[in-house]
């Protein structure tokens, strides 16, 4: 990043991929970041990097793929941070966003209600044979039956994994006037009647429906596989709606043929097409009573203002403020402004030594620090400081550029308030 070179809300080269809500542009627009480009789709490696050039900030969802060759290539050397517009963070190699001092930021909790209401309905849908029935009357078939069709009332749902989805599952089935009982690795407060099982072996044996709702880890992945689903109740339901690789797709393909489940609700999968073009495959097609769903947990209008709105102000507050609250790669700094202050920010490498460097440079001058703070991850090391302009604006430059000298520093830059606290971005 170039040392010295001023650049002011108006100027902050700002792209959003794949078509982000508008309300990111909105929110980024109030805040005075109005440089902002909206393509409505991802682009391909030649497109990416030209708008990556010389831009400040960047918005993706999750075919954006911002690996090591992307981050660390020329185009992107103005690049301070970046909005995943979703859930996931897998579409980043977020170690080498890192150590490139670049703030890595999404929306973990605004699609929750989306994904719930879809889970909901899944479990309907199976539970009344609506998705077969329907395709038997797109063929012009009359298949009027209640064989194998149930209500929902009375049954029991047994979630895996209970967080701010599996939560808000809960309370809609409970609501519906089912039974809900949960997993989890953590003991967790149940909300209104749900019960914690003790495993989830007791949990499969038990519930009617299994929903599951789990992060994508070494320790969930394919942790639903033939000797699991053998253990679910004879003729019961499985809904996945978390991450593709927790359930293997050819286990749960046998089990819906061999009748051992009644239906199943699928809406993630372990390969998934990069585009609305590419062909989809898997040993699910053709399974009637497998109601397949690209992906679209979370996409809704709603689901995606919010998460536009979220990011955005990630972006805005990392970009204004120096604050990286919600950063997934990032040591957490939550700030506001300061008014009539210099804010440097020292991002470095995690190594002893580099806090002292960084005070014997800034003792060596007659400034008044006005605070200061430090976070670390086992990588990367933060460090805020905030300098009195009355008496460091002379001083700031010669000091950044000391700092910026410091063993280990990967990038500085310097934030400036004016009387009302809203700050000019210098890099």
């Amino acid at each position: 990043m170039t040392q010295g070179t001023v650049f002011n809300k108006e100027e902050i080269k700002i792209v959003l991929f794949e078509g982000i809500s508008q309300a990111a542009v909105e929110v980024f627009g109030q805040a005075g970041y109005t440089n902002v480009e909206l393509l409505p789709k991802a682009v391909d490696r030649e497109t990416l990097l030209a708008k990556l050039s010389g831009a400040h900030m960047i918005g993706i969802r999750s075919r954006t793929q911002l690996k090591q060759e992307i981050l660390e290539h020329e185009a992107a050397s103005r690049l301070m941070a970046v909005g995943c517009f979703c859930i996931g963070t897998n579409q980043v190699n977020l170690p080498v966003a890192a150590t490139r001092g670049v703030p890595v930021f999404n929306a973990p909790h605004s699609n929750t209600r989306s994904v719930a209401e879809l889970v909901i309905g899944h479990t309907i849908m199976m539970m009344r044979k609506v998705f077969p029935n329907s395709m038997a009357a797109h063929r012009k078939q009359w298949n009027k039956s209640a064989a194998g069709c149930y209500e929902v009332r009375g049954k029991t749902i047994g979630i895996i994994g209970y967080g701010h989805i599996g939560s808000q599952v809960s309370v809609l089935a409970e609501a519906m006037g089912m039974k809900v009982i949960y997993y989890d690795v953590l003991t967790k407060l149940p909300l209104g009647n749900a019960t914690q099982v003790t495993s989830m072996q007791e949990l499969l044996k038990t519930a009617d429906v299994v929903s599951l709702h789990v992060p994508a880890t070494p320790e969930t992945k394919e942790m639903m596989g033939a000797e699991e689903i053998a253990l679910m109740r004879e003729g019961s339901y499985l809904i996945n709606a978390s991450r593709g690789n927790v359930v293997v797709v050819d286990a749960l393909a046998e089990a819906i043929r061999s009748e051992k489940l009644l239906g199943a609700a699928v809406d993630v999968f372990p390969k998934e097409p990069a585009s609305n073009t590419e062909a989809f495959e898997s040993p699910l097609v053709g399974l009637e009573s497998v109601i397949l769903t690209p992906h679209i947990g979370g996409s809704t209008q709603e689901a995606q203002r919010n998460i536009g709105r979220e990011v955005a102000g990630k972006l805005i507050n990392y970009c204004t403020h120096g604050s990286t609250i919600g950063a997934v790669n990032f040591p957490g700094v939550n700030l506001t402004h300061s008014p009539n202050t210099i804010r440097l920010l020292h991002i470095h490498h995690n190594r002893p030594g580099v806090l002292q460097k960084i005070n014997d440079v800034v003792g060596d001058h007659a400034i008044n620090v006005l605070g200061q703070y430090l976070r670390t991850t086992e990588d990367i090391g933060f460090v805020v400081l905030d300098i009195d302009a009355a008496h460091g604006r002379e001083k700031v430059s010669v000091i950044r550029d000391q700092l910026s000298e410091v063993p280990g520093t990967i990038r500085t830059r310097k934030l400036v308030s004016d009387e009302e606290g809203d700050h000019t971005i210098l890099e």
